[in-house]
């Protein structure tokens, strides 16, 4: 077996392998549970995803977007029903694989999508406000947001929450400023040379922050025992699985269309890309850790490093895992408020802003679709946010599909003569039947219906009423000529 792109695809591996480290880490402590799961993730992604066919240059692994939903999953369920939920997850995107619906989550409205990442940057960016000064945020989306007022005036109150929260603040400055810098610095990809300055800054001036637990490789990876299995049968269980299942999948698709975008190489094949996630997410489940997606941040960085074949992937899983196994000790020096810095930059990145403005100036209902999925998502929840965003896009859709035209022809004398074009739905009922109850009711009417497109039930029903109301009035019964 030869491998013809070998030298490109090793040392693209290598940056996505430096790429991944702080935020697999980062992304870990944010979701309330162990470090190394995120190394573990990672690993996942790289060799068992990374190997397999659908979107041959993106890469897999745990993602700043389910960060909310996991932290939510393991302080209510529990960490090891957070495996169950994890494989569930990963057998469902594998039976969808299998039925061939991946191409079908490329139809959900991508209002609905960048407003879910700006609900999930918003409360990402709100939780790890409160990281970066070392205190407890609350629970709900909505508390993080309202309470962070009270936490700054705590913060600055004590000496060490102000220096965790300059410190924090600095990665951020430091992650904004990384694109202007020379570019033989920026060859260190930006994560990872925040993280490594923070850590350098509290070494030597011995800055009192709190710092990532270690807790060991194998002790970190715990597989759901059988009792948590028994959890299946709570509702809101059967809703995160629901939630992580359509989160997850949807970011991967959407990532993959926008990794093929940045190449010219092979294109993705959907199904088998679904299926490669749920392979992945049911390794994930096994060992217990952090459910995986495609990530993007990782995803371009693969490609503009000059990534040529799956086997780049497949190699930074393997750097990860020797990184896992050698070095462990390292996580421990890793200051909590730059991973919480890296993640309110990685926050803010998921927030659509120049999309808004488009939208606004273009498609005003997409926008509002948008703005309203964010905004359900903080201030109710994840799953429920998502839902509303999805009735919202499609009410939306069916009311501007529901155009009908409605012309009346009265010449003085004889039949007024009506003519119904388009698509008349229950929506637009309430127009139709003002218009026609308007009508003279000592005068004969013909009704055209042959324009229609579309006729659905109410509004035949609500025709045959009012032609018989009219009808009934003393003068000649309706003549409807039906649509096609």
């Amino acid at each position: 077996m030869t491998f013809p792109h070998l030298r490109q695809d090793f040392a693209a591996s290598v940056v996505v392998f430096l790429v991944a480290l702080p935020l697999c880490v980062g992304v870990a402590v944010a979701s309330g549970v162990p470090a190394e799961l995120g190394l573990v993730t990672g690993i996942v992604g790289g060799i068992v995803t990374g190997a397999m066919r659908g979107s041959s240059l993106q890469v897999s692994g745990p993602a700043a977007g389910l960060t909310v939903l996991v932290f939510e999953a393991v302080r209510e369920y529990g960490l090891p029903v957070l495996g169950v939920v994890v494989l569930a997850t990963g057998l469902l995107q594998l039976l969808m694989g299998a039925l061939k619906l991946g191409r079908w989550f490329r139809a959900i409205s991508v209002s609905v999508v960048e407003g879910m990442l700006a609900g999930i940057g918003l409360v990402l960016i709100a939780g790890q406000l409160y990281s970066m000064a070392g205190l407890k945020a609350p629970a709900s989306g909505l508390d993080k947001i309202t309470g962070l007022p009270g936490a700054l005036a705590d913060a600055v109150r004590s000496t060490e929450a102000l220096t965790s929260l300059g410190l924090g603040a600095g990665t951020v400055v430091v992650l904004v400023l990384w694109p202007r810098l020379p570019r033989r610095v920026r060859a260190v990809p930006a994560a990872l040379g925040a993280v490594a300055l923070a850590t350098l800054a509290v070494s030597v001036f011995g800055l009192p922050v709190a710092r990532v637990e270690v807790h060991g490789l194998l002790a970190s990876v715990q597989p759901p025992p059988l009792d948590a299995f028994g959890e299946l049968g709570r509702v809101g269980v059967l809703g995160t699985i629901l939630a992580f299942t359509l989160i997850a999948s949807a970011e991967s698709l959407f990532s993959a269309a926008a990794v093929d975008r940045l190449h010219d190489g092979p294109r993705t094949r959907y199904d088998q890309e679904l299926m490669a996630q749920g392979a992945g997410n049911t390794v994930c489940g096994i060992l217990g850790t952090l459910p995986m997606t495609a990530v993007i941040v990782r995803s371009s960085a693969n490609v503009r490093a000059g990534a040529r074949t799956k086997a780049s992937r497949v190699l930074h899983g393997v750097w990860l895992l020797l990184f896992a196994a050698l070095l462990p000790a390292a996580l421990g020096v890793i200051p909590l408020p730059a991973l919480a810095g890296v993640l309110v930059h990685a926050g803010w990145r998921l927030i659509p802003l120049r999309e808004i403005v488009s939208l606004w100036r273009e498609h005003r209902g997409e926008a509002l679709v948008l703005v309203v999925t964010a905004v359900s998502i903080v201030a109710v929840s994840m799953f429920e946010g998502v839902l509303i965003g999805m009735a919202l896009a499609v009410g939306k859709t069916a009311f501007e599909a529901s155009q009908v035209r409605l012309d009346v022809i009265d010449k003085g004398a004889g039949p007024v003569q009506v003519y119904l074009s388009g698509n008349a739905t229950f929506l637009r009922l309430p127009k139709i039947l003002d218009s026609l109850e308007a009508l003279p009711q000592d005068r004969p009417v013909e009704l055209d219906l042959s324009g229609l497109h579309h006729l659905d039930h109410a509004c035949r029903t609500a025709l045959e009423t009012w032609s018989e109301r009219h009808s009934a009035a003393g003068v000649e019964p309706v003549k409807i000529t039906p649509g096609r």
